[in-house]
Parts: structure tokens; C-alpha cells; sequence
């Protein structure tokens, strides 16, 4: 009992030493022993990183899920460790709702069919979209924030550390420079000389932690790679689901009863002349004996006996191929 309670006069003591020689500093009525150029470079740096990381972190979590509440209640799911729910995104809902919708009016109805593809294609955009915040969340910001849970926690402390060791230095310098006795002055060099020796290896150990920041950098570096080819990735599996859904619908157009609505093909394919058409839209050739077309253009169409009457031929210059009547208006 009795070792504790000088320990605790001790402890106290220290921390009271501490604090006045913080006041002094801050009152301008003390020295301070100042850091390095590279340390307090280092520091800079470090803050900086950690600054970013943070900033970055949180834009990252915007793009991967722009619902507020939804991020709020992923964290709290996380902090208590729990699994999140297993949800529908944004895109997996449009697609159900379509293909339900399709089912309803009816799969054999061209607008019943069409919806159906659509929903189709949007659930597989969501999937693929999930699989993108997947990726994103292990490679690139898991990563992230292992640094700020992990390395720069460490760094605080060590840099707290260090701050509290160069308090008890000057604090011992100071007591050197009022030490009139002869005993008094050898006990406060004694003293001096131990709270440098405790700094000095404080301030390494510090150095060596913060000069880790530049490997941090680079496995961010490469984590940045990562979120780049998953966007890659995920971006071209979107614009190829929404090419072939093109497609798709395209040829289902073609056979809609729209296609026979207009009496100026009528009269084309009665005449078996040619005529000057505008295209509507883009229209990508499914096989080599159709034409695509590009949204605008002017071409030449004529009727060919024996030809689906929802097709022409169409002619650009030497090339020459199928094109679907729905994507054409003809010029007077």
C-alpha cells in the first residue's frame, strides 16, 4: 500500500511538471525544444494522408451507395457485427418491376415482351453493379480503412508519446537552469540527461513510424488500380447488356404491327422503285446480310419481291443490306 500511494505522488508530480510546462510554453515563459525539419515534415505528411484517406473513404461510400440511411444502417450493422441484409438495389427493383409488369400484360404482346427483356437486362445490371461494390469494398476501401483503424492509431499514440517526452526534457532543462546547489544541479543533469536519452529514442521510433507512410502510398496506390479496373469492368458489362438489349428490342420492333402502319412503304413496295429515307436511330446489324444504320443519315431504300414486308434494302454507297422499316422515315 505504502508503494502505491509514492507511486501515486509520483505520477501526480510528473503529470503536474508536465502541465506547467506546457502553460509556460503556451504564456511564452518557456523554451521549447523544437523537432527536427524531417520529423515535423513527417507529421505533416502523415496528417495529410490521414486527412485524404478520410475525405476519399467517404466519397467512396457516396458512389457505392447514395442512400444516406442505408449507409447508416450498414454501419451500425458493421459496429455490431452483424450481417447486413441482403437487399435489391436500385436496379434489380426496376428490372422485377418490369418483368412483372411484362408477365401482366402479357409475354406474347410485343410492349408485355419488351418489358420483359428490359427487366431482364436490368437485373443483370444490377448484378453486375453489385459485384462492383463488392470488389470496391474489399479492394479499395477495406485497405483505407485498416490505415486509419490500424497504422495511424498507432502513429497518434507514439505522437502523443513523444509530445509527453518532450514536455519532461524541457521540463528537466528548466530545472537544471533554476538549480543553484551543486547537489541540486547534479541530480537535474542526471535527470536531463535521461529524459533526452527517453526522447531522442521516442523521436526515432516515431521517425521510423511515420517514414511507413510512404509504403502506405504505394499499396494505396495499388488499391486505387484495383478501383479503377472493377469500374472498368463494371462499366463495359453495363454497355454491352444495354447493346445487345438494343439489338434485341430492334428486331422485336421490326415485327411489331407498327412497322406496317405507314401507306408511303406500302406504296414503295407496290412501285418497286427506291426512295430516299432519313434514319430514326442507330440501328446495329444482327447479321451480315442487314445494314446498320446511324441515327440521321440519308440512304436508299427499295423493295426487293419476296422480302419481309417489314424490311427494305437499304444502300450506302457500295454497301447494301436488310434495315428495319421502324427506323426509317421517307423524304419526299
Amino acid at each position: 500500500m505504502d508503494f502505491n500511494v509514492k507511486r501515486l505522488a509520483a505520477d501526480a508530480g510528473t503529470f503536474l511538471s508536465r502541465a506547467v510546462q506546457f502553460t509556460e510554453e503556451k504564456l511564452g515563459q518557456a523554451e521549447k525544444t523544437e523537432l527536427d525539419a524531417h520529423l515535423e515534415n513527417l507529421l505533416v505528411r502523415a496528417e495529410n494522408t490521414k486527412q485524404w484517406t478520410e475525405r476519399i473513404m467517404r466519397q467512396t461510400e457516396v458512389l457505392l451507395q447514395p442512400n444516406p440511411n442505408v449507409r447508416l444502417e450498414e454501419f451500425v450493422y458493421e459496429k455490431l457485427e452483424k450481417k447486413v441484409p441482403t437487399r435489391m438495389n436500385n436496379h434489380e427493383l426496376l428490372g422485377q418491376s418490369m418483368i412483372d409488369s411484362g408477365n401482366e400484360f402479357g409475354p406474347g404482346t410485343a410492349y408485355g415482351n419488351a418489358l420483359i427483356k428490359c427487366g431482364e437486362t436490368e437485373k443483370q445490371i444490377g448484378g453486375a453493379e453489385r459485384e462492383f461494390i463488392q470488389s470496391s469494398a474489399i479492394n479499395f476501401l477495406t485497405p483505407f480503412r485498416n490505415f486509419l483503424d490500424g497504422d495511424f492509431k498507432t502513429i497518434l499514440k507514439e505522437r502523443k508519446l513523444l509530445q509527453v517526452k518532450r514536455l519532461d526534457l524541457d521540463a528537466a532543462k528548466t530545472r537544471l537552469k533554476k538549480a543553484r546547489m551543486a547537489d541540486a544541479r547534479a541530480v537535474a543533469e542526471q535527470e536531463l540527461r535521461m529524459t533526452q536519452s527517453e526522447f531522442d529514442r521516442q523521436a526515432e521510433i516515431t521517425r521510423l513510424l511515420l517514414e511507413g507512410v510512404s509504403s502506405t502510398h504505394a499499396h494505396h496506390l495499388r488499391c486505387l488500380n484495383d478501383l479503377v479496373e472493377a469500374q472498368t469492368t463494371y462499366y463495359a458489362q453495363c454497355y454491352q447488356y444495354m447493346v445487345d438489349l438494343q439489338k434485341q428490342l430492334g428486331r422485336g420492333l421490326s415485327k411489331t404491327p407498327l412497322a406496317t402502319a405507314s401507306g408511303g412503304f406500302n406504296e414503295l413496295r407496290s412501285s418497286n422503285s427506291s426512295r430516299k429515307a432519313r434514319v430514326l436511330y442507330d440501328y446495329d446489324a444482327a447479321s451480315s446480310s442487314e445494314l446498320s444504320l446511324l441515327a440521321d443519315e440519308v440512304i436508299t431504300v427499295s423493295n426487293v419481291p419476296g422480302m419481309d414486308s417489314d424490311w427494305l434494302m437499304g444502300e450506302r454507297g457500295n454497301q447494301k443490306g436488310k434495315v428495319p422499316i421502324t427506323y426509317l422515315e421517307l423524304l419526299n
